[in-house]
């Protein structure tokens, strides 16, 4: 086991033998050596006055100021929404962080405390709680917990979970042996973790062998960032037990679920999955193990991950050996963004089961579904419906074809229906493709006084984060091959939603740069300095849009500059990663115009509300046929030009005017 140290960096005062003077040195001279060092310090202080008051030179903030003034030739204003991402740390206090950092189990065992000062994104330790309620339960404003043996054996009653963990930063809770053995009890989970970034939940051995009750997700994890649910064992060993997931992460951004082991040997359960992963991106499920040797089980999947963007879901010895069970899939990824699916060993050896696909992978385009070891095994007794079911898709080792009947299957839409798709909308006006956000891409005609269009959503979505000054951050590890003890240090357990974002963002990282484009990740400002100077000069301005008014709304462009006289050039743009401190992803981007624009209410027609950065991409023939850009504006790689706005907490940066 790893051996833990409490290291505490005490800071002495001078001893005698350091500041003692030399005798024979006269006043005179101690006073005219000390002339220079009194100049160095005022001017230091003057070029540190930043937004109205004096930076402390010593602080990561100063220094940074400091090292713009080095590696920037032009007097330009320094950019503020840059420098207030420095380090919030004192002096001291940077000192101190940096020489925990010389081992990794002192960092690590300080990491409360460094998280706190630094401002990173960590999640809390979140300790055993043995806590007993009598009574039923309304668990409102309430967060981080571990709940070990919980309910236990409960007799009816109801435990609601209301405003539970909202609007955080982080959210990690488990729920463990809880309501084993329970009778008749209710379990709703309302308004849970909405508004979270990076949640992380796991429901272990939860509602096993319970009888009768209910569970109801409703409002479970909605406008989320990278969720990280898991539920393992649950409701296992049920008699008659409902469980439903209604509007369950719906408009949340990438993040996995998992279902293993879930209802498995239940008696009678009903599992009901409704308005699942909706407008979602991104979002990843898998169900290995699902309601595996059930009796009776009742599945039904309807309306789920509608209107998502690349959902990815892998059924895995799903309903295997079960016997009589019934599943629904019904509106299923339905006018979604390509999105794939598997099924492996699905249904295997079961008995009297019923399974019906209707109006199932209907995409926006076509996605991909595989089959394999469908059905099948030693029983015969098997129904299998096909109506109105998507294209590619791959049956393999399927169950005998006199068991399946195929209505209205693989009817590719015509060109016209295509065409028809993307333009419909429904009776309330909401498009079909709602993922691909009016506004998110347009033309460069658009880049004129007067036009009046949509703005997307450009805020921030990530969790608010601060650079490591780079004594600090050299110090760290950042590669796959250290992921371990980039682990170790950030406390994340294997599956966690920590070490999933420390992965991804790694291997973002790591990954070849595209055919001319040039790439670093930094977590410190002055290694982004000094990547966007070694592509464009040291005469460099960086540039983002001002605020967020406007978003999602529609806005008139007013006065228009073209940077660099509208010259086409090259620009270094950085955008958020996600990982324990502020990292971006630079790189350069050739064959590009920048603009700046001052936007307008349209109702006003005068009132300025945003003045805004835009980069049109003038070269587009490497970008994918699926891309965005095109599926909202049509055409195909290399044939247009497509411009975007710089969002929120973004940036980019272009050789000075």
């Amino acid at each position: 086991m790893m051996e833990k140290r409490n290291h505490t960096i005490k800071l002495s005062p001078p001893t005698k033998t350091q500041i003692h003077h030399h005798p024979h040195t006269c006043k005179m001279h101690k006073f005219k050596n000390f002339i220079p060092f009194l100049i160095l310090i005022f001017s230091t202080i003057n070029v540190l006055v930043f937004a109205g008051k004096p930076e402390d030179p010593f602080t990561p903030k100063g220094y940074i100021i400091r090292y713009w003034k080095k590696q920037i030739s032009n007097n330009k204003p320094k950019p503020s929404f840059l420098i207030e991402k420095a380090s919030p740390l004192t002096a001291v206090q940077s000192a101190a962080f940096s020489k925990l950092a010389d081992n990794q189990i002192s960092l690590s065992t300080n990491l409360p405390s460094f998280c706190s000062a630094a401002n990173l994104l960590c999640f809390p330790d979140v300790g055993p709680s043995l806590e007993k309620h009598s009574g039923d339960v309304n668990f409102k404003e309430y967060s981080e917990k571990n709940f070990t043996n919980y309910g236990t054996s409960r007799l009816g009653g109801v435990d609601s979970f209301k405003n539970y963990s909202n609007d955080g930063n982080s959210a990690a809770d488990s729920f463990r042996r809880y309501s084993r053995d329970s009778v008749g009890h209710d379990d709703k989970f309302s308004t849970y973790a909405k508004n979270t970034n990076v949640p992380d939940q796991s429901f272990n051995t939860y509602g096993t062998k319970a009888t009768g009750g209910a569970g109801d997700f409703t409002g479970y994890a909605e406008d989320v960032n990278v969720p990280n649910m898991r539920f393992t064992s649950y409701s296992d060993d049920v008699n008659g037990r409902d469980q439903k997931f209604t509007s369950y992460s719906s408009n949340a951004n990438a993040g996995d679920q998992s279902f293993a082991s879930y209802g498995k040997n239940g008696n009678g359960a009903v599992n009901e999955f409704k308005a699942y992963g909706n407008n979602s991106n991104v979002i990843g499920s898998s169900f290995s193990g699902y309601g595996e040797s059930g009796n009776g089980a009742n599945d039904s999947f309807s309306s789920y991950g509608e209107n998502g963007n690349v959902p990815v879901n892998n059924f895995k010895s799903y309903a295997d050996g079960g016997n009589a069970a019934v599943d629904t899939f019904a509106s299923y990824r339905d006018q979604s963004n390509v999105g794939d699916d598997s099924f492996k060993s699905y249904a295997k050896s079961s008995n009297g089961a019923d399974m019906k696909f209707s109006n199932y992978g209907k995409s926006f385009n076509d996605g991909s579904d595989t089959f394999s070891g469908y059905g099948g095994g030693t029983v015969t007794n098997q129904k299998f419906g096909f109506k109105g079911y998507g294209v590619n898709n791959t049956f393999k080792d399927y169950a005998d074809k006199k068991r399946a009947s195929f209505s209205s299957y693989a009817a590719k839409p015509t060109s016209a229906q295509l065409a028809a798709m993307k333009t419909k909308s429904s009776a309330s006006g909401k498009p079909v493709n709602k993922w691909i956000e009016p506004g998110k891409f347009f033309r460069e005609s658009m880049l004129k006084s007067g036009t009046i269009m949509p703005m997307p959503d450009i805020r921030d979505r990530m969790p608010k984060r601060s650079f490591l000054p780079r004594v600090i951050v050299s110090k760290l590890p950042f590669s796959s091959s250290k992921i371990g003890d980039l682990k170790r240090i950030f406390h994340a357990e294997d599956n966690s939603s920590m070490a999933s974002l420390i992965s991804n963002s790694l291997s973002e990282c790591e990954r070849k740069p595209s055919q001319g484009e040039s790439k670093r990740c930094v977590g410190s400002v002055e290694d982004m300095i000094d990547f966007a100077t070694s592509v464009l000069g040291r005469d460099v301005v960086v540039r983002t849009t001002d605020n967020t008014n406007g978003s999602g709304k529609k806005v008139k462009i007013g006065s228009i500059t073209k940077i660099n006289g509208g010259k086409v050039t090259k620009s270094v743009s950085c955008h958020q990663s996600l990982f324990p401190y502020l990292l971006y992803y630079c790189h350069s981007v050739p064959k590009v115009r920048v603009y700046e624009a001052d936007l307008l209410d349209p109702t006003t027609t005068s009132k300025k509300i945003n003045h805004g950065v835009a980069i049109c991409h003038l070269d587009t023939s490497a970008w994918s046929p699926t891309h965005g850009a095109f599926l909202s504006l049509g055409s195909k790689p290399g044939k247009i030009e497509v411009c975007h706005w710089i969002f929120e907490n973004d940036m980019t940066w272009a050789v000075a005017d």
